[in-house]
């Protein structure tokens, strides 16, 4: 028979500070509340007179170290450090939130009730609570300095004399109620733009006013108006930028002509998509007598038709770049100029701004010149097109794309020399009927074509930074810049791969990007591939326009702008302005005018790339919800403590398995080794794992896609 082990008795004490710990989490939970003993003991559902007591001292307790504050007799309230901390709200589907530091530091938790109406993407003012060593940094909103948005999109949702905006959680926690007569003619089911006309500081529910009708639920062109309006991007363009746009005369007058250096006689062509309407580069070459080639990169010179704070000019700088949805472009600028004026279309006259080369047979640069052209463009190429003649060597201009693709390729050579980070990242594309439906799935590839062009862009734009960055004293300039990868990011990364059999760790005298290059070259055609990548690029640091140059990482260039887009990009504009200004010899611009424009232009840019993120994974949902129930092969793209992400490999699609739907066990996330296992059976969900999973659900609401395991035996 056994004998039954003692007990460890207590220490005296602990069950004081375990009182201590769940005190804190009452005032936590609340902490604009005061208590007294008593309420606490109720809290915790412990009215008896010894309880009371030792809440009583804890109280007393926590007073004197000053966790709290006694603000009358008996009563107590959770003490705030004092500090405050400027940030971004970042909302969870629950309406509590994390305050994002301006300046870096541990998140900070505001609870829903402590938001002060404080909304997603909203800049905030937080006034931090004393903190706990065990406890997460939290606080509550005192003001919101600056509101991300003015309008909702969602469905409408229409009872009796009133309805409901029904939007997505994160964005705001409360549906909007909209009175009878602000609704304004709109349907139940509809899909609505809605303006926020009150929330008073009690009012659960915010009131709203109809102000746009999108158009019925499902519809592809309010769905696509739908996703645009959802990241506060126009979904239209203003009548009266159009007008003012017809006013630009098309004709070329001989003066302004006279004024440019002319390549009108210099063979010229333009390398595009094959549906592209807007051609903003092209690229002219001739043997000089020098024996070296002259090679010119000739861009729309959209500066010359828009001129600074006309109403083209503060449109385009409102928007601050196209927008390129998955069936669609929602143009910067008006069409007649992009389409039209702008275009560097075959066999016209068009005026750009060039930066021409005289470079030797090695690709090396022996001189630059930067300035206005007239450009005669003698044959549009789609990619495809240049591709083939690359790779059979007959065609128009035959010889001219073999030498260009020739010097192409050894500056390529020596960017990844110098350390520039190589990814080739697939494309995902979708072929879509009239109708916006996605009828199948293909990727697009880059091949010497795209890199051509690629190469002539980026030399361009990096000897344009270096021709003002390197001046003394220094000018005023819009940079693209992206700083080095985060130390911990890389560190989490480098122990992923060793799962692998992987090194991400630079060996000898390799720097970070060159082993980043060792790496991506070694997980080439594994089936890992895509995840290594995938994660390679979250370890890097994301590129952002500023006055402030620290170089482009990514490209291994101390100084790098963007000059080849002006027709799609904002930034490029304010780039030709200031290139053209200091060519004439004008003094530096304003730092802080120009600074302020490139935070705008980033944060214009990150919008259009999630509403383009947006619109694709809305179409790969329209494009599987008809395929629910059937199986499809996979990698696990993503672990999280609610899930697993899977991508597809036939058409990387991707969705998520709720844990809830993982049968037969229990599983737990495993932070440090992106997995999810087993308590029981001890199974496996490692991220970059091959699994067989079938659709469950295809929500397009949501743009939701639910995945199951296909069966027990998963691993491929």
């Amino acid at each position: 028979m056994k004998t039954k082990k003692k007990k460890n008795k207590k220490p005296k004490g602990n069950h004081t500070t375990d009182i201590k710990m769940i005190i804190q989490d009452v005032f936590f939970d609340k902490p604009s509340k005061t208590y007294n003993y008593k309420q606490v003991a109720q809290i915790l559902g412990n009215n008896r007179k010894s309880a009371q007591q030792k809440v009583q001292l804890a109280l007393i307790d926590l007073a004197e170290s000053g966790f709290l504050t006694e603000v009358t007799t008996g009563r107590y309230k959770l003490v705030a450090s004092g500090s405050y901390v400027t940030g971004t709200v970042d909302m969870t589907s629950s309406g509590a939130a994390y305050i994002v530091p301006e300046e870096g530091g541990e998140d900070i938790f505001v609870s829903q009730t402590n938001l002060k109406h404080a909304l997603n993407g909203d800049v905030v003012k937080v006034l931090l609570y004393a903190k706990n060593r065990s406890r997460r940094a939290e606080g509550e909103v005192v003001e919101v300095v600056k509101c991300k948005r003015e309008l909702f999109v969602g469905t409408l949702d229409v009872s009796g004399n009133c309805a409901f905006l029904v939007t997505d959680s994160k964005v705001i926690y409360r549906n909007i109620y909209i009175p009878h007569d602000k609704i304004h003619g709109a349907n139940n089911g509809q899909k609505v733009i809605v303006k926020i006309i009150e929330w008073s500081d009690k009012a659960k529910n915010p009131i709203g006013e109809v102000v746009d009708i999108l158009g019925n639920q499902g519809d592809n062109n309010a769905e696509m108006h739908a996703i645009l309006a959802e990241f506060n991007l126009p979904y239209t363009y203003p009548a009266e930028m159009d007008a003012e746009a017809e006013k630009i005369p098309e004709t070329i007058p001989d003066a302004e002509i006279i004024k440019r250096r002319d390549f009108r006689n210099i063979t010229t062509f333009t390398i595009d998509p094959a549906d592209a309407k807007d051609f903003d580069d092209a690229l002219s070459i001739r043997k000089l007598d020098s024996g070296l080639w002259e090679i010119g990169v000739h861009i729309a010179d959209v500066t010359h038709y828009v001129q600074p704070d006309t109403l083209i000019d503060r449109e385009g700088y409102d928007r601050a770049t196209s927008v390129y949805l998955v069936d669609r472009v929602v143009p910067m600028l008006p069409e007649r100029l992009s389409n039209y004026l702008c275009s560097l279309r075959p066999n016209e006259q068009k005026l750009c701004f060039s930066a021409v080369f005289e470079m030797n047979s090695d690709a090396t640069v022996k001189n630059q010149w930067f300035g206005r052209t007239v450009i005669n463009s003698d044959r549009r190429f789609s990619y495809e097109e240049a591709q083939t003649i690359i790779e059979t060597g007959t065609g128009d201009f035959a010889d001219e794309l073999k030498t260009m693709n020739t010097l192409a390729k050894k500056l390529r050579r020596k960017r990844i020399k110098a350390g520039a980070v190589e990814f080739e990242r697939v494309e995902v594309r979708f072929e879509i009927d009239e109708t916006g439906k996605p009828l199948s799935v293909f990727f697009k590839e880059s091949k010497d074509s795209n890199k051509l062009i690629e190469e002539f862009m980026l030399l361009a734009n990096r000897k344009v930074a270096e021709l003002i960055g390197k001046k003394t004293p220094p000018q005023t300039f819009v940079y693209r810049i992206h700083d080095h990868p985060n130390p911990e990011k890389f560190e989490t990364f480098s122990k992923f791969v060793r799962k692998f059999g992987l090194k991400a760790e630079p060996q000898g005298k390799e720097s970070i990007s060159q082993s980043i290059n060792r790496l991506l070259t070694t997980v080439k055609g594994r089936k890992e591939q895509n995840i290594v990548e995938t994660l390679a690029i979250r370890t890097m640091a994301k590129a952002v326009y500023s006055t402030h140059n620290v170089g482009h990482y990514g490209l291994a260039f101390k100084y790098y702008s963007h000059f080849t887009s002006p027709i799609r990009r904002y930034p490029d504009m304010m780039v030709h302005r200031l290139l053209q200004r200091y060519l004439d010899g004008g003094k530096s611009a304003s730092a802080e005018k120009y600074e302020e424009w490139c935070e705008h232009s980033s944060e214009m840019e990150q919008r259009a790339a999630d509403a383009e993120r947006a619109s694709i994974k809305y179409k790969q949902v329209e494009f599987l919800k008809d395929r629910v129930g059937h199986s499809f092969d996979g990698v696990i793209s993503g672990v999280t403590e609610w899930g697993l992400y899977v991508e597809l490999d036939e058409n990387k699609c991707e969705g998520m398995i709720p844990i809830r739907d993982l049968n037969y066990d229990i599983y737990q996330f495993d932070e440090d080794n992106y997995m999810l296992v087993g308590r029981r059976t001890g199974q496996e969900y490692r991220l970059g794992d091959p699994i067989k999973i079938k659709i469950a659900r295809a929500n397009l609401e949501k743009r939701q896609l639910d995945f199951v395991v296909d069966d027990d035996s998963w691993r491929i």
